[in-house]
């Protein structure tokens, strides 16, 4: 089946429409990012308070206690059926661009390590190992590259006339 460069030659209203839904999915992402920048989770020592609390800090700015077991598994699982069908729907799309077929393939798989680790990474280190925060920055990282870069792919390939 020849699906490499597929997406170059949809007609310009469904090329306009994908470019469309991707904006969104952008918008909402990089919400969540500015989410996470705002509750000073951007840091090794802000992912262990946000999800820890700072109670013992008589000076903190903001008092933030500890997640519950509910709280947890809520917060774990939203996120990773959330970002597992996001990574699918822009996924489908990067095998449609135009590309080297290891890069598509490493688009297409990077982000769903990158949710196990930085969830799951998230629970154990909520669970008292503490050294997965680092894991969970890393993992956040990979996985926000690789979103700007399959999400860059599919809208330039929108842009792109066929045969071009």
């Amino acid at each position: 089946m020849a699906y490499d460069g597929l997406l170059t030659r949809f007609p310009k209203e469904i090329k306009l429409f994908i470019a469309v839904f991707v904006c969104m999915l952008s918008v909402g992402f990089f919400t969540g990012l500015l989410f996470v920048n705002q509750t000073d989770s951007n840091t090794p020592a802000g992912i262990e308070e946000n999800y820890l609390g700072n109670e013992e800090d008589e000076e903190a700015k903001v008092m933030k206690f500890e997640k519950g077991d509910r709280e947890m598994l809520t917060i774990i699982h939203t996120h990773i059926l959330s970002m597992s069908f996001i990574f699918f729907l822009l996924g489908g799309l990067v095998w449609l661009a135009k590309a080297p077929k290891k890069l598509k393939l490493f688009l297409t798989i990077e982000p769903f390590l990158s949710i196990i680790l930085t969830f799951g990474g998230i629970y154990l280190m909520w669970s008292g190992v503490s050294g997965f925060k680092y894991v969970v920055i890393i993992s956040g990282i990979l996985m926000t590259l690789t979103f700007v870069t399959s999400a860059s792919l599919v809208l330039w390939q929108c842009l792109r006339t066929q045969g071009s």
